[in-house]
């Protein structure tokens, strides 16, 4: 049985079986205007983490971290440098045993020369493997990066944040529509992002 990391949104875990397998790697897709950090750090109070911010300042992603409702683990912020994706690669190689990677966004990193872009992916997942890690690339819709298409196939899961109007109030679904271990969902999970992550019962959640 494949180790799992739990995500700490109990009804998601149960749809993956237990969580995020150990070595995996995730593109985390969603709209720019969207809450989709809440997922973030709601993934942080699972284990230790390193998070990587490639545009926002590390004071202002602690602060985020400090005001959401879930209880954060040991979570290491960094600003990462991405106009060098060398910087990445050294940071990736230094990650340490059973330890959660965000990448918050990977669009920069994602502009990168393609040749080099892929070795990036091959090594992150190389010592995810060896670590029994695992990394999370939050990667923004709209403009879409030159190498998104490379970060979508090098991911062993998919998660799609989506954020649409339903009868007068804002409706958040998560669909995973790659997977590439057993048990993948095959209904889009609808989300409660106002106070933390919860799964909305209400709905299509038995």
């Amino acid at each position: 049985m494949v180790d799992r990391l739990r995500t700490g949104i109990d009804a998601l875990d149960r749809r993956l079986e237990g969580g995020l397998p150990r070595g995996a790697l995730v593109a985390y897709t969603a709209e720019p205007a969207s809450q989709s950090e809440r997922l973030l750090y709601e993934l942080t109070a699972a284990c230790e983490t390193r998070y990587l911010s490639t545009e926002r300042s590390i004071r202002a992603v602690r602060s985020s971290l400090e005001a959401a409702p879930a209880t954060v683990s040991e979570t290491q912020v960094e600003r990462l440098s991405a106009e060098r994706l060398e910087d990445a690669t050294r940071t990736v190689a230094d990650l340490d045993e059973e330890r959660l990677l965000i990448v918050d966004t990977a669009d920069r990193l994602e502009r990168s020369n393609p040749d080099d872009y892929v070795v990036f992916l091959n090594e992150l997942k190389e010592t995810l493997l060896e670590t029994d890690g695992v990394a999370v690339l939050h990667c923004l819709r709209g403009a879409k990066p030159r190498n998104r298409t490379r970060t979508l196939h090098a991911a062993d899961a998919v998660f799609e944040l989506r954020t649409d109007r339903a009868g007068g109030r804002l409706e958040t679904t998560l669909a995973i529509p790659k997977f590439r271990y057993d048990g993948q969902p095959v209904e889009a999970i609808t989300l409660e992002l106002t106070d933390g992550v919860a799964i909305d019962t209400s709905r299509d959640i038995a």
